[in-house]
């Protein structure tokens, strides 16, 4: 994206009480989608056991949005430099909740599945959008007071999505069961499609980078080729063909890079701002956000089913038991950014990973130690300190990748850095197959379940452990201070705004 916007209409003179309505409506469905995360996670054991789908199926319904999610991303942030934010996220807004309700009526996990990508393509043109609205319709003087706003709703999304999930689930409305955690999005999503035509003022780039759809292309086959077969591959019982796809996947991502060279030298308009990985801090804190999403994407989906089905607790125990690390992240995020970044510099997203990967570990001990008998008290320390290290990291950590990025590279950077994050969570997502799963026999007597479930937890959480200590060690090559922010205007990112849980 362009730092230089043509605003239509009068919202943009920063006069015009609309935009604050307008804000509304944009920070509404930014909730709408950091919600949708977190709401289906804890879902997860009853959606399997009404549906009847099996665990590959459970996978794809979570990483299958990710995945969309992320392949869009940018090209959802160029559309709407191109053909105007305010009709993208219309799209993009009445799409999704189109996405939900096929979701909430699905007559079967396929159904299901495809609606979900479907969901997260939506979400990849409404998304981009919110920021890029919010720099178009505010003057830069208020900007502040309005990402402070957005701060808030992303730490709000983070902590209610478990309980919100849990308790849609409980009090199975109307006897919908889990299909209520998608419904309940098609009044909020037909309320902004309404007001936000009446509203958002729209708003383009003078000079829009042009869309890659080849570069889109190729990064969606290569990730399928490599999700499909880790997903699949234990109830498949790992035939050749699933090395075989694993391995072509690196062949087309080696064919994306070629490609995106040309495109880059051809008109300066690639998905991906190759030119971008000779800055050593951002190529490190492209792999450490990598990984970290990798970590994320096999911790929330092992915890719901070690709770849920190995524990055997109801969605809304399992709910409130997340609320402490929700809580946790929240508060030491705000503490990270304005208090200890600025004094120690990188040092803190070092502690982070430290941190968190002793409350992963402390976690291990406890559930070995209490087994099938643990209380939700007992994990509150484990949680908490998972928490307070998971937001020392994840606030500071994008201003660490970005601290030497030139400036006109700024927008293709944000949306690069959230574009890996989900590719990141998708392919954690389709590692469970093997780090949880693969642990799990398939013919398990009733009494066994609880105890087999509680062993493979404590197996993925010891991969998760492992990971928080490669980022640590990647963390070293993240500059040692923030760097120096000028004030003023601030160039809207292509991409999604940083989700504390994904």
């Amino acid at each position: 994206m362009n730092s230089t916007d043509t605003t239509l209409g009068t919202a943009g003179g920063g006069t015009d009480r609309r935009r604050w309505f307008a804000l509304a409506i944009v920070m509404t469905a930014a909730f709408m989608d950091l919600v949708d995360v977190t709401i289906v996670n804890i879902a997860i054991p009853s959606i399997r056991q009404e549906s009847g789908a099996s665990f590959s199926q459970i996978q794809w319904i979570t990483a299958g949005y990710a995945l969309a999610f992320a392949a869009g991303l940018i090209t959802g942030g160029r559309l709407g430099d191109i053909h105007g934010r305010k009709r993208i996220f219309l799209v993009g807004i009445g799409g999704f909740t189109v996405a939900s309700a096929l979701c909430g009526l699905a007559v079967n996990p396929e159904m299901l599945v495809a609606s979900r990508f479907l969901q997260g393509a939506m979400a990849a043109l409404m998304v981009p959008q919110v920021l890029s609205i919010v720099h178009a319709t505010f003057p830069a003087h208020e900007r502040g007071k309005v990402f402070g706003l957005f701060g808030a709703v992303v730490g709000l999304g983070a902590v209610s999505g478990p309980l919100l999930g849990a308790l849609l689930t409980e009090w199975n409305l109307f006897g919908w069961e889990w299909r209520s955690i998608f419904l309940i999005n098609l009044p909020v999503g037909v309320a902004g499609l309404v007001l936000g035509s009446r509203f958002i003022t729209e708003s383009k780039a003078p000079r829009a980078l042009k869309l890659d759809l080849v570069g889109v292309a190729l990064v969606t086959l290569g990730l399928l080729m490599l999700l499909y077969p880790l997903i699949r591959g234990r109830e498949l019982d790992w035939p050749v063909w699933g090395y075989v796809s694993m391995a072509g996947s690196l062949v087309v991502l080696a064919v994306l890079v070629a490609y995106e060279r040309r495109k880059a030298a051809r008109d300066g308009s690639p998905l991906v701002e190759l030119s971008l990985f000779k800055v050593k801090s951002f190529a490190a804190g492209i792999a450490v956000q990598t990984v970290f999403g990798i970590a994320l994407g096999v911790f929330f989906l092992v915890w719901t089913l070690y709770m849920q089905v190995g524990l055997g607790w109801r969605p809304l125990k399992a709910g409130l038991t997340g609320v402490p690390f929700s809580i946790a992240v929240s508060a030491a995020a705000g503490m990270s950014v304005q208090m200890l970044v600025p004094r120690f510099g990188r040092k803190v997203l070092q502690a982070g990973a430290l941190v968190m990967g002793a409350g992963v570990l402390l976690y291990i001990w406890e559930s070995g130690h209490y087994g099938l008998t643990i209380a939700p008290w007992q994990m509150a320390l484990p949680l908490v300190v998972m928490g307070v290290g998971m937001g020392l990291i994840v606030a500071p950590l994008t201003d660490a990748i970005l601290s030497e990025v030139p400036r006109e590279h700024a927008g293709s950077a944000s949306g690069l850095i959230n574009t890996v994050q989900q590719m990141g969570n998708a392919l954690g997502l389709a590692l469970v197959s093997v780090v949880f799963f693969g642990t799990i026999s398939d013919r398990l007597r009733p009494e066994q379940i609880g105890p087999a479930f509680v062993d493979a937890f404590q197996n993925a959480l010891g991969w998760v452990a492992a990971v928080m200590g490669a980022i640590f060690l990647l963390m070293f090559a993240l500059p040692k201070r923030p760097a120096q922010h000028v004030e003023g205007e601030q160039a809207p990112v292509e991409g999604k705004e940083p989700a504390l849980v994904s």
